[in-house]
């Protein structure tokens, strides 16, 4: 009898998402009753905004949201998209060149499938979103990590990104503000690797997820703002999820050049065709509605954001840049390591993540899942009260 074919060798390569990997183990300790606090998921705790509910449960009064419809998106969205693009990102654009995705995941993987051929460098800086370097294999690209630590908060330089530059790199992955360490590049440094970009031919694919949540009077300035000339070799990647407490809904998007949005629709008229109708139409009232809440949501992650900060630059050991943007915060742990807590040694953030769900029931994402060991991703988009009881765990566990 013949043996059978073995399953997809690029896919049994790609690894599972690391972020959703721990936040699944928290969620299941937390349902075996054990009172593990969660800073994995990189999820708004708010409810979403009752007008958005509102009008997707109007939608469902009307039977023409029951068919399929055009795979890019619904009109009224993609007009929304456009009028948000230009008033976030600077950028004029025509509906054409918009497509509605299932989340800003399957924005991420068509956009690297749109522009990246076999062999393809894709320059990479880190620490990075988990999803991108599988993204880019799964397009036969090649990432290429190029790694800005603590002392540079996290911020990469045209210097770098030139040393790493060879003749097969086509594409730069560029994101402000960051996941996942919420830094955000000023406006002199997002027009200097645009225009080194430009000089250079090189695609870029800038991820804007987060731009609507930044602080201190900072504002995430879009690389196609800071360097206009840029959008014809730029792909736009954005969603409502972050903003508008909207993660299962599942409505992201991509905007971009007429060649790489033709191969990217052609792509998606086969991978999933239409995102839902009812989520699209909520969606939309989100963009085109008060941002009131949202507004609101972005004060509650300051508040969550200065307090975290604070108490974790009270436990010697780490060292705490303060984020600009998104809701997450990245300590560089290097001063814990290799040292004996409750009789145990981590010489990785990977065995320190462990040591600290073990001891003291406080789930964090490994700095390994983003780039470099040596560092710890909390996410504070959870409550204020397990926010600052986590921490206080973690301080009483490093106290010794």
């Amino acid at each position: 009898m013949t043996e059978r074919a073995p399953v997809s060798r690029k896919l049994s390569a790609i690894a599972e998402s690391a972020t959703l990997k721990v936040d699944a183990k928290a969620k299941s300790l937390q349902a075996a009753g054990r009172p593990v606090i969660s800073y994995a998921a990189g999820e708004p705790d708010f409810a979403t905004p009752p007008f958005v509910v509102d009008a997707a449960a109007a939608a469902l009064s009307d039977p023409k949201n029951f068919r399929y419809t055009p795979a890019a998106g619904l009109p009224v969205l993609r007009e929304a998209i456009a009028a948000k693009t230009l008033r976030d990102s600077g950028l004029e654009v025509d509906i054409s060149r918009i497509i509605v995705t299932n989340g800003g995941k399957q924005a991420v993987y068509q956009a690297f499938q749109a522009v990246v051929n076999p062999g393809d460098e894709v320059l990479l800086p880190a620490p990075y979103w988990t999803t991108y370097p599988e993204a880019i294999k799964l397009a036969d690209g090649v990432p290429v990590e190029v790694f800005a630590g603590s002392a540079q908060e996290y911020k990469v330089t045209v210097e770098q990104l030139e040393a790493a530059r060879t003749e097969k790199t086509t594409v730069l992955v560029f994101v402000s503000p960051s996941n996942p360490t919420g830094a955000v590049y000023t406006p002199e440094e997002t027009e200097a690797i645009g225009r080194w970009a430009l000089e250079h031919g090189i695609w870029v694919i800038t991820d804007e997820i987060y731009q609507n949540l930044t602080y201190d009077g900072v504002r995430a300035v879009s690389i196609v703002e800071a360097v206009p000339e840029l959008a014809e070799q730029t792909i736009l990647v954005n969603g409502v999820a972050k903003t508008y407490a909207m993660t299962g809904w599942r409505v992201g998007w991509m905007v971009g050049p007429a060649d790489a949005i033709k191969v990217a629709g052609n792509l998606q008229s086969h991978l999933s065709s239409n995102v839902n109708n009812i989520a699209q139409i909520a969606a939309a009232a989100a963009l085109n509605g008060p941002q009131d809440a949202a507004e609101e949501f972005r004060q509650a992650f300051d508040r969550r954001r200065k307090l975290i900060v604070g108490e974790l630059s009270k436990i010697a050991g780490f060292t705490v840049p303060t984020p600009q943007g998104a809701f997450y915060v990245y300590p560089d742990v290097t001063g814990v390591l290799g040292r004996t807590w409750r009789g145990r040694t981590p010489t990785t953030s990977l065995e320190l993540a462990d040591l600290i769900l073990e001891e003291v029931e406080v789930a964090v994402v490994p700095g390994e899942a983003f780039g470099p060991s040596g560092f710890l991703r909390l996410s504070y988009a959870l409550g204020d009260e397990a926010l600052l009881e986590g921490v206080r765990r973690l301080q009483e566990l490093f106290s010794a």
